[in-house]
This record gives structure tokens, sequence and C-alpha cells, in this order.
């Protein structure tokens, strides 16, 4: 399930931890965080973090999920975004660094589109907060009208020559066109410039240069860095019931790499051995 998007100067709606002996005090759980106390072995909740909500650039295809937005190679930099007849258009970026591509964010939910994976095939397609799928006629039009996808609203995503640059590929690959942003004397933007997104080039070139971004908790090497210190979220007092015993500090940091790596019931064994040996010694 796709959560609620967030955009920059939204307020926080995330629940305070508070301190069930003291409500005006934040709890210690939140007082640890606040002072950065993830590597002491004695912090029993290191492994806290809150969903992780901000957005990264995909890097490969096989990156893609959730939401997007679709940066286009435009001065300054636009999206493709849609409104809710399903006219597509080439919408200004407001949360943008030094009109960098790399660190855009959306500001307007139309400007947003999920990823939809085409069962047996390398396409994807791109719904919008309407609930219609982008997608491109045999003249390069683009449009989002359609409920369902087929192979007008199917996309093959190729990586560019430059790290985190793609190019879109119309109606699944079937023709060697391609989605492009020219710029246009009508309907001119605060920039003093005007973009047309299109679907009829027909070699890649900048024109078609595409920036994916995307929310961080989709992405399959977050994701993974999160299970991973998922395992290793286990407190120092559970680590100490388990051997029966109190842990040195090495012993502590020891075992929860063991339990990130996967060989921690041996490692629990040997600590338990020389727990003994030091105990008769």
């Amino acid at each position: 399930m796709v959560k609620p998007l967030t955009f920059k100067g939204d307020k926080s709606k995330k629940r305070k931890h508070r301190d069930p002996t003291n409500p005006d005090l934040p709890s210690k759980r939140l007082q640890q965080k606040q002072g950065h106390e993830h590597d002491d072995p004695h912090n029993d909740n290191d492994d806290y973090a809150p969903e992780d909500t901000t957005w990264v650039n995909a890097d490969t295809p096989s990156d893609l999920a959730g939401p997007v937005i679709l940066v286009l190679a435009s001065e300054p930099p636009s999206c493709v975004a849609s409104d809710a007849n399903g006219k597509v258009f080439a919408s200004e970026l407001e949360n943008v660094i030094e009109s960098d591509a790399r660190t855009a964010e959306p500001h307007d939910v139309r400007q947003v589109w999920v990823v939809t994976r085409v069962a047996g095939t390398e396409a994807v397609g791109f719904k919008g907060a309407h609930g219609k799928y982008l997608g491109c006629d045999s003249y390069g039009i683009f449009s989002a009208t359609a409920a369902a996808i087929s192979h007008r609203e199917s996309f093959v995503i190729i990586p560019g020559e430059v790290p985190g640059s793609f190019a879109l590929q119309t109606t699944g690959g079937d023709k060697d066109n391609f989605l492009c942003v020219k710029e246009t004397t009508s309907g001119k933007t605060a920039s003093g410039k005007a973009w047309e997104v299109r679907g009829d080039a027909e070699s890649i070139s900048f024109e078609t240069t595409v920036r994916i971004r995307m929310q961080a908790r989709f992405k399959p090497k977050i994701k993974a860095n999160k299970e991973t210190k998922a395992k290793e979220r286990i407190s120092r007092k559970e680590l100490e019931e388990m051997v029966g015993r109190r842990l040195e500090d090495e012993e502590v940091k020891r075992l929860k790499k063991a339990r990130r790596e996967g060989n921690f019931h041996e490692e629990i064994l040997d600590v338990r051995v020389k727990g003994k040996h030091d105990k008769f010694a």
C-alpha cells in the first residue's frame, strides 16, 4: 500500500514519544535519537529510525517502484505532470536546489506517478494521482486517460550514458520513439519559458534525458539496508539474557554484527563458552 505523500513545507504529523512517568519530557528513546547515541553499545534503541519519506535518484530500471517523478531536461527543471482531465504537461519544479535535477522533489500531487510493472515484459506503466495511466499515441501526443495499461501506456526504461539518467521508449518498445521535452512559445511560466512533453523523438539525445526521482523507502538497496538493520535490532538486555551473564561492550558489538551477517547462533555459543571458561579460571 502506498502511503500519502509528503511535500516540503508540510507540517509533521508524526506522533511524539513521551516518557510515561513525565508527559512533559520526551521519552528516553527520543532523547537517545536526538543525542546521536546510535553507536553506543549501551543504547538499546540504536537501530531506531523513522520511516524514510525522502526522495532519491533511481540508479537502474530495476530500482523503480512506488511514487516517482519524471524530471525533464529543461531549464529550469520541470517534470511530467497530468491534470484531472488527463492533459499531460511539463510542470515547473519548485523544490529543487540550484536547478539541479538530481535534487528535485514534487510540490504538487499532479507531478507524481506510481510505477506499475507490465507483466511478462520489461516495460512499466505510470499511474497518475487521478487514477489514470500515462500514455502516448502514434503521433507522439501524451495523455493520461486510460484506466488500464495497453502498449500505448507501456514504457521501456533505457539507462543513459550519464549515471542516473534514462530515456523512456514509448509503446512498450514497439517503435523507436522516445519521450522528449521541447521548448514552446505558448503558455510561458514565471521563468519566461514553456516546455512541451512529446513522444516522437526518433533517437536518444539530450532532449530525451529523464531523471527519475523516487521515495527512498521503495529503493531496493535502501530497503535491503533497513532489513539488515532490523536483524540487528536486539537490545543489550536481551543479549545478556541469552548468554546468561553481563556482556562486555566488545561482545555486544560482536553479537550484533553476527546477527546481521547470519552467524548469530554460532557466536552466541562461543560467547557462552568463553563465559564459562572465565567463571572457572
